[in-house]
């Protein structure tokens, strides 16, 4: 296993971090633990949660397994916060008292006394950005985060940030964890020299499209087992010019002799910025299968080639659109 900075921060962490949203909702409890084992075994360092994925229950997942384990010294555990965690109205959010709060409820659950990574998880449009890095350097100084970072963060914002952090001496953002896959490259065009600029690493989610570039997905047909068959997955993720790009980068995997999935995991491994994708394996075959990527070395062929399927910068399938630029619309319709 390789390790790598996160961002300006000396934090190192390996290249694939392990994501835990199907912990404790498409994958049961003991079979969680057994990842979490296995990619800790295979030198996976990092570990990604939420307080809302599976209403806490992935919190506490990750919490248990490394406490029965006696392993939790070993691993930086990243979480985030922002999302609905209950129906009052400060339940959610990018506000002091719910960030004090949320902070609070995932210690807990993680049965840990610090949170190595706390990660806004997506914009909150309401909340001044003082306030939010105001209240996270001040759970940096009291020892209960080590480092902060984003998700979803337009590029004016993580610039703010910066800025913010600059003038007022409060802990810097470490890193943003953007949608990024070969169906959607948006955030070549700007996210990535943003945060070259300011020391964010990025962690890419979503690097399979939600099973698109898992090679299954083939004209349209979606096996019944699939997430995207669970959960659902929209027409403008899962477009005619998206399953049609599937379609040629299949032969380019099946040419280095691997599955889709591991070419598209290398492919974002060999990208400019990117730290460690983040990988979300449903079961231990799956976590096999996105170890298998860190063995792939593609040439400058094989990344031309992919250009010419899905040119840099260009989007076949709208994971930023609808997860950055569709909020950013929001709000300047609803302040107009």
């Amino acid at each position: 296993m390789e390790y790598t900075q996160l961002g300006r921060s000396g934090l190192r962490v390996s290249r694939l971090i392990l994501g835990t949203m199907n912990f404790g909702a498409a994958t049961d409890r003991e079979t969680s633990k057994r990842i979490i084992n296995e990619a800790l075994d295979a030198g996976i360092n990092a570990i990604d949660t939420a307080d809302c994925y599976s209403n806490g229950v992935s919190e506490e997942i990750v919490g248990e397994t490394l406490a029965e384990s006696g392993r939790r010294d070993e691993v930086v555990i990243a979480t985030k916060f922002t999302a609905h965690m209950g129906q009052g109205p400060n339940d959610w959010g990018q506000s002091r008292y719910h960030i004090m709060q949320a902070c609070e409820n995932s210690l807990r659950r993680l049965k840990t006394d610090h949170i190595d990574l706390y990660q806004a998880h997506f914009m909150d449009m309401v909340t001044p950005l003082e306030e939010m890095l105001r209240a996270l350097d001040d759970l940096v100084r009291q020892g209960k985060v080590r480092y902060i970072g984003v998700s979803k963060f337009a590029c004016a914002l993580i610039a703010e940030a910066a800025m913010l952090a600059r003038q007022y001496g409060w802990a810097p953002l470490i890193s943003e964890q953007p949608p990024y896959n070969i169906l959607d490259r948006s955030i070549e065009r700007e996210l990535v020299w943003t945060c070259k600029r300011y020391g964010l690493g990025i962690i890419p989610w979503g690097p399979l499209a939600y099973g698109l570039l898992s090679g299954r997905i083939r004209r349209g047909k979606i096996p019944s087992d699939s997430r995207s068959a669970k959960s659902g997955i929209s027409p403008t993720r899962m477009t005619k010019e998206a399953l049609r790009a599937v379609e040629k980068l299949i032969p380019l995997a099946e040419a280095k002799g691997v599955t889709l999935a591991e070419f598209a995991i290398a492919w974002l491994l060999h990208q400019p910025g990117v730290t460690a994708p983040l990988i979300g394996p449903r079961t231990p075959e799956h976590l096999h299968s996105c170890l298998k990527s860190l063995e792939i070395k593609l040439t400058d062929d094989d990344l031309k080639a992919v250009d010419e399927i899905n040119p840099p910068g260009h989007s076949l399938s709208a994971f930023y659109a609808e997860n950055v630029d569709a909020k950013l619309w929001q709000d300047v319709k609803g302040r107009s």
